[in-house]
């Protein structure tokens, strides 16, 4: 009895990360005036795909949310699960690389994935990476060839759908990838909206860009706890941020965050307890 029971409690966790959802958002960021008559700039925010050869479902999924006709995309990493994932991440996100996007990279972008002992996780213990080299670079050039700008380290401003963007972004503070003076001060305060990404959810860098004057700050890597009580209680986040702002929308001081629960999870860790993969969109509209 208790063997089927823990048999048929993993197979509705696998099941659940096939559950694919989109989450909106609204938020009054813009001056009045600034959309100039239409309703809202949409951001896609997207992350942990970890993706696998084969996941046909997920990059249905992924394809379809072109639908969502969204200004921009933004994507915060961990892309890969297997070392021969790219051609799937690509035909994935392909209809979304025609839309403006920018993104960062997480560790499980560069090394690969490897067992992971369920113990250290919910013990919220931070493990070494494998510093097995996945085909990152590739990816990369993929993305920016396609239009995307890499956000890792740079100031980025650009218009999208007619808005003045400040985007500034570091690599994974995860395993402390992340240096925070290459991007250090405050956005163009001639832009319409300003962004921070990191892959995870640190407080260094978010207590950074808070302080900077960021308007908005995006990031993934949580999982939204991956294995959840109900509700989607998070037990862990994998990251220094505290458990009740593990995934989605919330304020960080002056400025607000979103933690994508994310569209994947480790080949080694197939399942998702009250906690489906999730891409979110965020309508930004004008203050009233």
């Amino acid at each position: 009895m208790t063997g089927a029971l823990g048999l048929s409690t993993i197979t509705w966790g696998a099941l659940q990360t096939r559950d694919f959802r989109v989450v909106d958002y609204s938020l009054e960021l813009l001056k009045p005036g600034t959309l100039q008559g239409r309703e809202s700039f949409n951001i896609l925010h997207v992350a942990d795909l970890h993706m696998i050869p084969g996941q046909r479902k997920k990059v249905e999924f992924v394809q379809a949310l072109a639908e969502l006709e969204p200004d921009l995309v933004v994507n915060t990493g961990d892309n890969l699960s297997d070392m021969n994932a790219v051609p799937w991440v690509l035909d994935a996100l392909g209809p979304l690389l025609d839309v403006p996007g920018v993104f960062v990279f997480g560790t499980n972008d560069y090394w690969a994935p490897q067992p992971v002992n369920p113990m250290k996780y919910l013990l919220d213990q931070k493990r070494e990476p494998s510093y097995v080299d996945l085909p990152w670079e590739g990816m990369r050039a993929a993305f920016i060839e396609r239009g995307w700008q890499d956000a890792t380290h740079q100031r980025l401003e650009f218009k999208a759908s007619g808005l003045r963007l400040a985007v500034s972004g570091v690599d994974d503070p995860h395993h402390k990838l992340d240096e925070y003076s290459k991007i250090a001060g405050a956005p163009n305060p001639d832009a319409d909206l300003s962004i921070g990404l990191l892959h995870a959810p640190y407080r260094r860098v978010l207590d950074a860009f808070e302080a900077d004057g960021y308007q908005l700050a995006l990031s993934g890597h949580t999982h939204g706890g991956q294995i959840c009580l109900p509700g989607g209680r998070a037990l862990v986040t994998n990251a220094d941020i505290d458990r009740e702002r593990a995934s989605g929308l919330h304020r960080y001081g002056d400025m607000w965050m979103h933690v994508s629960p994310g569209l994947g999870q480790s080949k080694y860790a197939p399942v998702r307890f009250f906690c489906p993969p999730t891409a979110a969109r965020i309508r930004v509209t004008e203050q009233r």
